[in-house]
């Protein structure tokens, strides 16, 4: 394994559960040496399972066993010296050490991460917070459920139907999120110890990944805009319907493809580009014939259509058939974990570079022995310097709508320098898709979304459907260390611009390709929005009631995707330091989609449990629902919410107490997890109808101190009045040339080495930076207007 990327990297993974147990895989599939440091009880995680099937003793959990694999195990009693001293040895001699709170070794205060990163100074030291290290929420309970109440995640983009309560998305898909980032975080801090630079604390808030993983920019959408994304809960039409055979997902995100599904259906009539009515009111008044009309039909039938006529669409994919549909099993999706079950393979493939397969995990303090008696080699802090993390990195950034400009974003805000480009007659997609008039003086410049996802970018525009256009883009892309694209493969092909051409014009170029089912397969040209992505990985089986169709989380498969791509490009251009060679990625959203979805297919083949819906309710903690308040919401609906999930006895113990101790709920039955499950209902009834007389502020005052998760049901364009992301700065004010200062999201984890502030410039104008880069490139002034007379570049929008 001396090839991979991370080889001689050395991983401390003080952290239990999902967030940090994926963050050190992605680490370790990398290449490096995790080890696992526990206390003698070990991770709760090797005890877990989501179907409760039994794990015997000395057994471990499938999905530790999944998270865990190529780590090593030393156990440590923090309380004992000869442990105590170990412990040190290992972080003297480590790179890097991924820290969470709530295990004896994190209650040790010498343990914390801040006195880590104090003692440690070499340290990259990652800390996995519910709410982040300091600030007025630092210190209390969350849950992932109370985790995507507070975010706005339950209710961000109209998620459900109006009769009934909002639902969550299923699967903790958050603690996977969250495990992403500080991955990510970890190799572009990495790169900064490598240009000469010290250690450092890297603070993740598990709150702010939410955010980012399961909203849609809200705040910044709504004080551009005056309005939210949304203000009620809709199905999206058709989204997941019933065929004959089946569930099917099909989609429509642009104007197009609903004029393409009333001509794929047979009603051109419905057809009206006039119509006062959005895309998803129209869909909406038709319904019962849309659902009427897949119903008559298999579906293989509605898939082939909506294939031949461009409309994103995907099988809805459950735990016992998702290995099995037609693409997986062409691309050799998922692969043999040796403890016997299946497990998606990588969620990126990078051409070229060696990545760990699917490995043991190790037992409870396997390797305690081998690193008391052989320590390895101490560590020294390097010089404290300025630069960002990427800084001296150039991206071609030919992405666009959600999940390839996240990636770059993300790498702009680290501090590469992001060439953004677009075209005049074609400029990115987020500039037309918030419903800003066209009549409106450069309306395009007034899109909110764009103006989130592009902050620190330079931009430029080039008609690549010119030979000139193309031939600037070759000499810009001689100049950069990465080119990234999500466009479906045929794009780029017909552009003649697959790795091997971009490969000729700079060797060790690092290319991302982000398409949204791979560069092979049945479905490799089918168009891929995040809701199909989402059903066909199967997260959407997860999310909804288990009486109804399930629903599109219709947010997450684009973040998450994109958040994937920059793990890869991070260990490609470490491969690139390493061996001077570029590297291909093949980041395709549905690999980074199966892998957060991956406990189904693990319980699945390892116990052969199918995992259910449960609407609010989920296997981690119970209670654990959504309850109505008394209050009436900004829409002047009775739908005000609070979320409450007791993920422990000693959490029921305090929730009873704090309710006053009332008579139902002092059945020693319900003392016991177990016992609250079986009687889920009665203790539903009870909480609910607390709840609805008291207000969502006065139910968290009475709730949070006593020690309980619970949450309110926000708004997502509220929060900014959440007071732990206005103590992290977690917002920050751009001003902008055409818009008034507004909001912008920062990052969901902070540097102690900066940036500061995160955000360098707004998002760049149409076009703002053609000048500068075609200057560098060697253009005279008149060559450059020349360009803009021909139209091979532009200013503003022409199309």
């Amino acid at each position: 394994m001396a090839d991979m990327p991370l080889a001689g990297f050395v991983v401390v993974d003080m952290s239990t559960g999902i967030a940090g147990g994926y963050c050190t895989k992605l680490l370790s599939d990398g290449g490096a040496s995790v080890i696992k440091v526990e206390a003698p009880q070990g991770d709760p995680l090797r005890r877990w399972s989501a179907s409760g099937a039994p794990i015997g003793p000395g057994e471990d959990g499938a999905l530790f066993t999944f998270l865990a694999g190529g780590k090593h195990s030393v156990l440590a009693d923090p309380a004992a010296a000869d442990d105590a001293a170990l412990i040190d040895d290992l972080l003297a001699c480590a790179d890097a050490v991924v820290w969470s709170p709530g295990s004896p070794l994190a209650d040790e205060p010498r343990l914390a991460a801040d006195a880590l990163h104090a003692a440690h100074p070499h340290l990259i030291v990652a800390a996995i917070t519910p709410f982040g290290l300091h600030g007025p929420w630092s210190e209390l309970p969350a849950t992932e459920f109370t985790l995507q109440a507070w975010s706005g995640g339950i209710v961000g983009l109209g998620r459900g139907a109006p009769d009934r309560a909002p639902v969550y998305v299923g699967g903790r898909v958050g603690d996977y999120l969250s495990g992403s980032y500080a991955s990510a975080a970890i190799l572009a801090s990495r790169m900064r110890v490598l240009g000469g630079g010290a250690g450092e604390l890297i603070d993740l808030s598990m709150l702010e990944s939410h955010v980012m993983g399961l909203t849609y920019y809200p705040v910044t959408y709504f004080e551009m805009l005056g309005r939210p994304w949304r203000d009620s809960r809709k199905l999206t039409v058709p989204g997941i319907a019933k065929t004959k055979d089946g569930l099917v997902d099909v989609g429509c995100g642009t104007a197009q493809q609903w004029f393409d599904l009333c001509a794929m259906t047979g009603h051109e009539d419905w057809i009206d580009e006039d119509a006062p009515l959005t895309i998803t009111e129209q869909a909406g008044e038709k319904s019962a014939e849309l659902y009427a009309w897949m119903a008559e039909r298999t579906g293989d039938e509605v898939r082939d259509l909506a294939t031949a006529f461009r409309i994103p669409n995907a099988p809805v994919a459950s735990p016992d058939t998702v290995e099995s549909l037609e693409h997986f099993a062409a691309r050799g999706s998922f692969v043999s974990n040796p403890a016997g079950f299946r497990q998606p393979d990588h969620p990126y493939r990078i051409a070229g570079v060696e990545l760990r397969p699917a490995s043991p995990a190790p037992r409870l303090g396997e390797h305690t022995d081998r690193y008391r008696n052989a320590p390895g080699n101490r560590r020294h802090a390097g010089l404290i310097q300025d630069r960002l993390p990427l800084s001296g990195i150039r991206v071609v950034d030919l992405t666009t709508f959600w999940a390839g400009p996240l990636c770059t974003h993300l790498m702009a805000l680290l501090g590469a320098e992001v060439i953004h480009v677009e075209s005049a007659r074609r400029p990115d997609g987020t500039r037309m898709i918030a419903g800003v008039p066209m009549t409106e003086e450069q309306w395009w410049e007034k899109q909110p979304i764009f103006a989130a996802l592009n902050t620190s970018k330079k931009d430029m525009t080039l008609d690549l459907g010119t030979q000139r256009g193309r031939e600037l883009l070759h000499r810009l892309i001689a100049t950069a260390d990465v080119v990234a694209e999500n466009y479906t493969p045929r794009v780029l092909d017909h552009l003649g611009l697959d790795y091997s051409a971009v490969q000729q014009i700079r060797p060790d170029i690092v290319m991302a390709r982000m398409p949204g089912f791979g560069l092979d397969g049945p479905w490799r040209d089918n168009p891929a929005f995040a809701y199909v992505i989402e059903a066909a990985a199967g997260i959407s089986w997860l999310t909804g009631y288990p009486d109804r169709n399930p629903y599109e989380p219709y947010s997450l498969g684009d973040p998450n995707a994109g958040l994937h791509a920059l793990n890869a490009v991070l260990l490609a251009l470490e491969h690139r330091r390493r061996t001077g060679e570029g590297a291909l990625i093949e980041a395709a959203m549905v690999d980074a989609a199966l892998n957060i979805a991956a406990e189904q297919i693990v319980e699945y083949s390892a116990y052969g449990a199918v995992l259910q819906r449960a609407g609010n309710r989920g296997p981690a903690a119970s209670p654990q629902n959504l309850y109505r308040t008394a209050e009436i919401d900004e829409f002047g609906r009775a739908d005000s919410w609070v979320a409450i999930a007791v993920a422990t006895d000693a959490q029921w113990q305090a929730l009873r107490g704090a309710l006053g101790n009332p008579d139902w709920a002092v059945d020693p039955e319900l003392a016991t997890a177990g016992g609250r499950r079986i009687q889920a209902d009665f203790v539903d009834e009870h909480l609910s109808g607390w709840c609805r007389e008291r207000s969502g502020d006065k139910i968290v005052a009475t709730l949070w101190p006593a020690g309980v998760p619970v949450a309110k049901v926000m708004q997502p364009h509220r929060q900014p009045e959440l007071e732990q992301l206005t103590a992290r700065g977690f917002f920050e004010v751009l001003d902008h040339p055409v818009n008034a200062p507004v909001r912008f999201t920062t990052m969901p984890f902070q540097l102690s080495r900066g940036p500061k502030p995160v955000h360098a410039a707004p998002a760049p104008l149409l076009g703002q930076h053609n000048r500068e880069i075609l200057t560098e490139l060697g253009l005279s002034a008149d060559e450059i207007t020349a360009l803009e007379q021909e139209g091979v570049i532009g200013a503003g929008y022409c199309g």
